[in-house]
């Protein structure tokens, strides 16, 4: 058993002073052979200080707040290792392009992505995932986890404003250092979600292409794509190499490294859903990891005994004989 605040068993020795203090009931006698030894009283007397004495250690204890040992527990289940890497320049703030029939204004890029990625974890209950969200640098958001609360909590946080900066160098980067801190459990994926494309220097390329390459690790790319924005898919114009526009030259790059690499582009919350399905259906192998569950909490039990003893104290202080008075 551990304790969470063992600074307060220091407070321990508070146990001793009912022991210390004598009781105020006394009454005075002018001649003490009158009044005879009350030995039942006496242990009674007793019983109370050891009580309070209790009382006060359950409450110390409980404030110390005593858990057990924690436990590793071993899953199998069908998913995959992920880490989202997710846009938060101030563009991901605009929304699509909307229904040009209906005049309606078309869902925030940043509100769809959240509410459908949401959907994505949760309906991937066996997956490990890990989030990095980035604009001018990398921002941590958790590490690869099974908590799906601290991963809602990391997409709640991702998905939130951002500056006018877009360095998906360093969002990716950052995600791969991620699968450092944790055993491989087989299939392994970054997920790429931005609505637009940064240039990499070549000193960035060669460390993602190391990285990612020695991981083995699988990389797909949505791009929020809006109405006038150029497509990956393209083939209308032929670019000079090295003049291609930034989301051209990205997916070039990406198709270079030896992996498994799928480019989407998502212009409306539909197609971006459509994307989300594929990579949940491509991403589902045997995957086995382990989990830790916290030790039992005892501070509970503690409060609970307290409670019954301050209540048995109560009962018996009206339950006192009270002192004979003549007529």
């Amino acid at each position: 058993m551990t304790f969470l605040h063992p600074w307060s068993l220091l407070l321990l020795p508070l146990a001793l002073i009912p022991f210390w203090l004598k009781s105020s009931q006394g009454q005075m006698y002018s001649w003490l052979d009158i009044a005879p030894k009350d030995t039942l009283s006496d242990i009674v007397d007793l019983g109370i200080k050891a009580a309070t004495a209790l009382l006060i250690v359950c409450i110390i204890l409980a404030i110390a707040a005593p858990q057990g040992s924690e436990r590793q527990v071993v899953r199998v289940g069908k998913g995959a290792q992920t880490v989202l890497v997710i846009d938060r320049s101030v563009s991901m703030d605009h929304p699509f392009a909307g229904d040009s029939t209906s005049g309606r204004v078309a869902e925030i890029k940043s509100a769809a992505a959240r509410r459908l990625i949401t959907g994505f974890i949760d309906a991937r209950p066996d997956d490990m995932m890990g989030v990095v969200a980035f604009t001018n640098s990398a921002l941590y958001g958790t590490k690869i986890t099974a908590n799906r609360k601290a991963i809602h909590a990391a997409i709640a946080a991702a998905t939130s404003a951002g500056i006018n900066q877009t360095n998906i160098g360093a969002g990716v980067t950052e995600a791969v250092a991620l699968f450092d801190q944790i055993q491989s459990s087989g299939s392994r994926a970054i997920i790429l979600l931005s609505d637009g494309a940064g240039k990499l220097s070549p000193r960035i390329k060669n460390k993602i292409r190391e990285q990612v390459t020695a991981r083995g690790l699988n990389l797909y790319w949505i791009v929020l794509r809006e109405p006038d924005d150029i497509s990956i898919f393209s083939s209308d114009r032929v670019y000079e190499e090295g003049n291609e526009p930034p989301a051209i030259a990205l997916d070039l790059f990406f198709k270079s490294l030896k992996i498994k690499y799928k480019a989407y582009e998502a212009h409306n919350p539909t197609t971006l859903q459509s994307a989300i399905q594929d990579i949940d259906a491509r991403e589902k192998n045997i995957i086995q990891y382990s989990v830790t569950i916290a030790g039992r909490d005892y501070s509970r039990i503690f409060i609970l005994v307290a409670l019954v003893l301050g209540l048995a104290l109560l009962i018996t202080k009206h339950l006192r004989v009270p002192a004979w008075q003549s007529a």
